[in-house]
């Protein structure tokens, strides 16, 4: 990955503009001269963040920088390029046309999740796609309880829940038989893993919402964050998912 760092870091600089690292990257990446900072610093600072790397690169960085409303450029550089759409052999005409402003920026929502047991809050994060309720592997299926707006929805019995944004729509939702969502929709999409019933369809619900997943019964029962930030669950516990006030 040092080639391309170093031509993007040379075209950014040869156009006037200062560039900094994030601080784990600058440990790993061998451009001399190029200084490092956190990533708050980063979002306190910085005009745009560029991302090189695959969707999950993005995905993780984007949940990072959603509440300072950084815009964000996706270079690909892994195997999967939905967020990160621009191929390596464009990549410096592509950021000419962007910073020389011939380019639309793309607001996408976030889901924010509050793991609460026994009444007290014990893990709060956002995702950018989705928020993935799901047994272990090898356990049985897990009995769920879904309200919306304090309606009782459904008692399902299944593999799993996903709570889905429009971008997330595209991702592991889709996989499961979910619909596709444009990405100025305003709503969230809640698709069933392999439910027992199947009159369990996926619904999409308004992005104003308030859902409520809580664990009625079942072994080994996570949850995440696309896919990258974990907390596990026991029976009673209840996921509190909403949009957040961020977006990316």
């Amino acid at each position: 990955i040092d080639e391309p760092v170093q031509a993007i870091v040379d075209f950014l600089q040869g156009a006037g503009y200062r560039v900094v690292f994030e601080e784990q990257t600058a440990g790993h990446v061998k451009v001399a001269g190029v200084e490092g900072m956190t990533v708050d610093e980063i979002g306190a600072r910085c005009s745009t963040a560029i991302v090189v790397g695959g969707d999950g690169t993005m995905l993780g960085i984007a949940r990072q920088l959603a509440r300072y409303r950084v815009p964000l450029i996706g270079i690909n550089q892994g195997r999967l390029g939905f967020m990160t759409d621009i191929p390596i052999d464009r990549m410096l005409p592509a950021l000419g046309e962007i910073l020389s402003g011939k380019a639309k920026a793309e607001e996408r929502s976030l889901l924010e999740a509050r793991v609460v047991r026994d009444g007290v809050e014990i893990h709060c994060s956002v995702a950018v796609n989705d928020v993935v309720v799901a047994r272990g592997t090898g356990a049985g299926m897990a009995e769920l309880k879904v309200t919306v707006d304090g309606t009782f929805m459904y008692n399902q019995r299944s593999d799993g829940l996903i709570v889905a944004t429009p971008t997330g729509s595209t991702a592991y939702a889709l996989s499961a038989g979910g619909p596709l969502l444009h990405p100025t929709l305003a709503g969230i999409v809640l698709v069933p893993i392999a439910p027992h019933a199947l009159s369990n369809r996926p619904i999409v619900v308004p992005n104003t919402s308030d859902i409520v997943v809580e664990i009625i019964n079942g072994r080994d029962i996570s949850v995440n964050f696309d896919m990258q930030t974990f907390a596990s669950l026991q029976h009673g516990d209840q996921i509190m998912i909403s949009r957040s006030p961020h977006t990316v």
